[in-house]
């Protein structure tokens, strides 16, 4: 299922955690069991709550745009900058992963801070300043999301762990799409930004549970640094995988993102789509959990060429939105290989090092995506496009998305 020399450190769902000597269920520094299921739950809502808002996009959106009168251009730019804010974090953390050993304190801060931009986005209620609070708080959430898919990386239980990321994203997704639009017309605009705060102190709460997950010891790095001295990372497939899990976090998100705003361009009513929304979240809570069994258990290459092709089939079907159960399957296929397609990448990503950087930049890459799709659909929907065209766009971005099968393909050998 990957490269054996690099199984032990990345990928061994029997032992502790990557780098360090503590026996099989030890609990170094946390409360929980280091590689039982809790532990990839709570891991799973460290990886989160920085980019909880990315699951209820639509719901922000249609909040600026019907609430707050904002043209679908000016949402995708206040979106775009909370979701680049995240790719700078990313990319910034990616660099200074072997650098924070106290990968905790640093949670706590980053939560907190994060906590502190969206109590000040709700009291200024300001638009002009909507941009720049959003642009730190994503870089804050992008830090955190960074930090906690490095700790994933070397936990010993990557691929459950990247699943169980999703699942919890789908099942908060589900929670907001089904409640937050019609508390948004009671309450107002920033109800939204609410449910930000009350995931990222939940996630707080967990904190003190989870075990250290510490970096490796030098004796592994320099086994590492050995192993890399006679075979060099392989940077073609580690830059394939990237690229493929940027095309398709673009790809989705450029739809999803304007989700609500497609569905009324075919005449469907706002309470059909929220509900669509709400139940096909929750039926793409089935692709996570699959995708936890499967990664474990079966080759990688395979099952993501499927569901790759079944995602492909799924962005087709939005043409026809006009046909209410079409929109409601368009939503759940592309919602269930959503959630097990990206764990698939962030795990082929984690594989390539020990302490977490390359998991890392896959959290990067997969920021940059769910940034730069709104922003481009944004632009080409005010611009005079329609959403057929969008739809055939973000299809052809995912074709991209098969050149990762021959890497995974490498992975398994």
């Amino acid at each position: 299922m990957q490269n054996p020399a690099q199984s032990a450190a990345t990928e061994a769902p029997d032992s502790g955690y990557s780098g360090n000597d503590t026996p099989t269920g030890a609990v170094p520094g946390g409360l929980l069991v280091s590689n039982g299921w809790l532990a990839s739950i709570f891991l799973a809502f460290l990886s989160s709550a920085g980019l909880y808002y990315v699951n209820i996009f639509p719901v922000i959106v249609d909040a600026l745009m019907a609430g707050a009168g904002l043209s679908a251009e000016q949402a995708g730019q206040i979106t775009f900058a909370n979701t680049i804010g995240a790719v700078i974090g990313a990319f910034t953390v990616s660099w200074l992963i072997r650098h924070i050993p106290r990968w905790k304190r640093a949670a706590v801060i980053l939560l907190c801070c994060s906590i502190g931009m969206d109590v000040l986005t709700i009291q200024l209620a300001n638009l002009d300043l909507l941009i720049p609070l959003r642009l730190v708080h994503g870089i804050l959430g992008g830090t955190l999301v960074g930090l906690g898919f490095a700790v994933i990386a070397r936990s010993g239980i990557a691929g459950r762990s990247y699943s169980m990321v999703l699942l919890v994203q789908y099942t908060g997704g589900a929670i907001g799409m089904g409640f937050l639009p019609a508390l948004v017309l009671e309450h107002g605009t920033y109800v939204p930004f609410y449910a930000l705060i009350t995931f990222s102190v939940i996630t707080l709460l967990m904190l003190p549970f989870i075990a250290d997950y510490p970096l490796p010891k030098p004796a592994a790095a320099g086994a590492d640094e050995a192993v890399s001295k006679r075979e060099p990372l392989p940077i073609l497939p580690i830059a394939i995988t990237l690229l493929a899990l940027f095309c398709f976090q673009f790809a989705n998100m450029a739809l999803f993102a304007f989700i609500f705003d497609l569905g009324r361009s075919f005449d469907l009513p706002l309470g059909f789509i929220s509900q669509t929304l709400f139940w096909a979240n929750l039926i793409a809570i089935s692709g996570a959990a699959l995708a936890a069994i499967t990664g474990q258990k079966l080759p990688l290459a395979k099952p993501l060429a499927i569901a790759l092709l079944v995602t492909l089939a799924g962005l087709l079907l939005f043409i026809f939105s006009d046909i209410r159960p079409v929109f409601i399957l368009a939503n759940i296929v592309t919602g269930m290989t959503w959630a097990f397609c990206v764990p698939y990448f962030l795990t082929m990503a984690s594989r390539f090092d020990s302490a977490g950087q390359m998991g890392a930049f896959g959290g990067f890459a997969s920021k940059l995506g769910l940034a730069c799709g709104p922003l481009v659909a944004g632009y080409f929907i005010t611009g005079g496009g329609s959403y057929t065209q969008l739809i055939i766009l973000a299809t052809l971005v995912l074709v991209v998305c098969l050149a990762a099968v021959p890497a995974a393909a490498r992975l398994d050998r």
